[in-house]
């Protein structure tokens, strides 16, 4: 049996609160749609989840925070027997900067054997500065868990617990397809998850604002203004607005936009 690792600091640069409320009032698409103007990586970079996830809460809205990863194999009774697993395990969680999402990696994939979160894990981990968890596995205890004011995206819902305890912590995980590492800045919400790479944190507000006013300033009001044109007028007044579209991002960005 693997010993689990001891606490490590988190290394996440800090956006401010401010910041934070903000990139929270956005919904993920949003976000992504900024970040791919800021990246020197390729729009099809594995930052966002492959596999489909679910939001069991989301009137809730988005969740944002900054990784902090654990792995779990619920169908493994011998990861009990590690005593001080647990509290080691919230030690580091309670030792990283906040707010912080739990992403968690379910070895017993693509079963289902036991979930790691429910009312007490939920309730334990707000208290430690977490808002929310990505489990590429199950929860149970929904209504408690959203009364606890804890965001959760997971594959489905289960019944019991099973074996679950913490096997290693403060590592990369893979979720849905997607690796994150401890640290990075995570944006979530029914859509799916976006993991920002740490270069790309500074920027990623004012981009995700800019495309925004963007399309609504360009696209999105010119298709919306077309009653009582004829199709091709529509067409043309159409154009013109993603060709504007595509001049604002250029002159901004240096990229020319999806539209």
């Amino acid at each position: 049996m693997e010993t689990p690792p001891r606490s490590v600091a988190g290394q996440s640069p800090r956006l401010s609160h401010a910041a934070l409320l903000q990139l929270k009032r956005w919904n993920t698409p949003t976000i992504y749609n900024g970040w791919e103007q800021i990246t020197q990586l390729d729009a099809a970079a594995p930052v966002v989840n492959l596999d489909a996830t679910h939001d069991f809460m989301p009137q809730m809205g988005p969740m944002v925070g900054y990784a902090v990863t654990v792995v779990i194999e619920p169908s493994n009774r011998r990861h009990k027997e590690v005593a001080d697993a647990w509290s080691t395990y919230r030690a580091y969680v309670a030792a990283q900067p906040g707010p912080k999402i739990v992403v968690v990696q379910d070895l017993d994939r693509p079963r289902v054997i036991g979930s790691f979160w429910g009312e007490v894990n939920a309730n334990v981990h707000r208290t430690l500065g977490c808002v929310g968890a990505i489990v590429d596995g199950a929860i149970r205890d929904v209504d408690e868990m959203t009364n606890a004011g804890f965001k959760a995206l997971a594959r489905r819902l289960c019944v019991g617990h099973a074996h679950s305890a913490p096997v290693r912590w403060g590592c990369e995980v893979e979720v849905f397809g997607t690796l994150v590492r401890p640290g990075q800045l995570i944006h979530a919400d029914q859509h799916g998850f976006i993991a920002i790479p740490l270069e790309d944190e500074p920027r990623l507000l004012e981009a995700a604002v800019a495309m925004d006013r963007h399309e609504c300033e360009t696209v999105i009001a010119a298709a919306r203004s077309c009653q009582g044109l004829s199709t091709g007028e529509t067409l043309e007044r159409i154009d013109a607005a993603a060709a504007e579209f595509r001049r604002r991002v250029r002159a901004q960005f240096g990229r020319r936009g999806e539209h």
